[in-house]
């Protein structure tokens, strides 16, 4: 019998991974009010370690105290003292024996009004589409944002670098810099958002730079073997059909700039990442980002049935996450290693009322 890819050994930046299936980064809004990781978290963490997953990717954690924080009961790494309250978490995973990378996050304009000190802020003023999602503790419109100024830029890339080191302080074996699904970097990779007249706007190249030049700075202030990792979507949170409108170009544009910045992986999402990424044939964004990105690929969406995932792997990517499947099933990878039936989402155990850890996902035996 033909060896199943979805458990083949896979080897991230020095760290060995003993299948190619890790955790996604889902918000869950557990943090304590100041923004810190809490023991239920670390038991919720820790479960899906146990479950089999070889490399876990915490939700979005913000960045800084004025701007970043997107919704109620987010985590942050904007503090010493939230990066302390990491390491509980961290260890927890750690004695299972797996790696863990710290989202961070900046919202941007999608940012929520609870969560916001200091308003919103985008590459240009902008207002999302749509309203705030009460399941994240948001109602009503969004404001318009604030476009940043050269003061505002420096003072984002240096948030992230401090939150990066906090997290490498706090005993992360990487981070992922999230630069999709509508939050601020991938604002700036948007044309539909990003109406900059500078460096930082107009051609695709332009439009890379900016999170390019975090991902370059977070890589040069910490060690090589810190895994410093990118997220990447089209589609934002308020608009999930979103495509880029000069489509090949961008991609080319920002997987190439991610990757020559430093980045040790590409993680491309969409809601269904086996299809074209633009139209009705031609490549994924998992195949773009495999020809354009010369590091490793992983791949997020639609793929939370083993052979979906066995397809996305054979579509390119070198690694992929589950999200939605994650959560309806912590220990995935046993189960299909083992092949044991999958159970599907119950939403009145998770995501209702709102998007916190339900009792249910908390480990019994822990």
């Amino acid at each position: 019998m033909a060896a199943d890819p979805l458990f083949e050994p896979f080897e991230l930046n020095g760290l060995s991974l003993d299948n190619r299936v890790g955790l996604a980064p889902m918000t869950r809004t557990s943090a304590t009010e100041d923004g810190h990781p809490t023991d239920r978290m670390a038991r919720y963490y820790r479960s899906f370690a146990r479950g089999g997953f070889s490399f876990l990717v915490t939700e979005g954690t913000y960045t800084d105290e004025t701007h970043s924080q997107g919704y109620p009961g987010q985590p942050g790494l904007a503090t010493d003292a939230q990066a302390e309250a990491w390491q509980p978490v961290v260890e927890a995973v750690h004695e299972e024996e797996r790696p863990i990378f710290a989202q961070l996050m900046h919202a941007g304009a999608q940012a929520q009004h609870e969560a916001r000190t200091a308003g919103t802020v985008a590459p240009s003023a902008y207002q999302p589409p749509g309203e705030m999602a009460e399941v994240y503790g948001g109602s009503g419109k969004f404001p318009e944002a604030e476009a940043l100024d050269a003061e505002g830029l420096a003072a984002v890339k240096s948030s992230f670098v401090d939150a990066a080191t906090r997290a490498l302080d706090a005993g992360f074996d990487g981070i992922e810099v999230h630069a999709a699904n509508g939050y601020l970097l991938h604002e700036f990779l948007d044309p539909l958002v990003n109406e900059r007249t500078d460096q930082y706007g107009g051609t695709p190249e332009n439009r890379a730079r900016f999170p390019a030049e975090v991902v370059a700075a977070i890589d040069e202030a910490t060690p090589d073997k810190f895994v410093v990792g990118v997220r990447v979507s089209q589609g934002a949170v308020t608009d999930e059909d979103r495509t880029w409108p000069d489509e090949r170009a961008t991609a080319r544009a920002v997987f190439e700039a991610l990757t020559e910045a430093g980045a040790g992986y590409l993680h491309v999402t969409e809601p269904a990442i086996a299809e074209p990424a633009f139209g009705s044939e031609g490549p994924t964004l998992t195949q773009l980002a495999a020809d354009h990105g010369d590091t490793v690929v992983i791949a997020n969406g639609g793929i939370g049935t083993p052979e979906k995932a066995r397809g996305a792997l054979a579509a390119g990517a070198d690694l992929l996450t589950q999200a939605t499947a994650a959560l309806a099933n912590h220990d995935w990878p046993k189960r299909v290693r083992e092949g044991q039936e999958l159970d599907d989402l119950d939403p009145s155990v998770i995501f209702q009322p709102d998007a916190s850890i339900s009792d249910a996902e908390i480990p019994s035996d822990d």
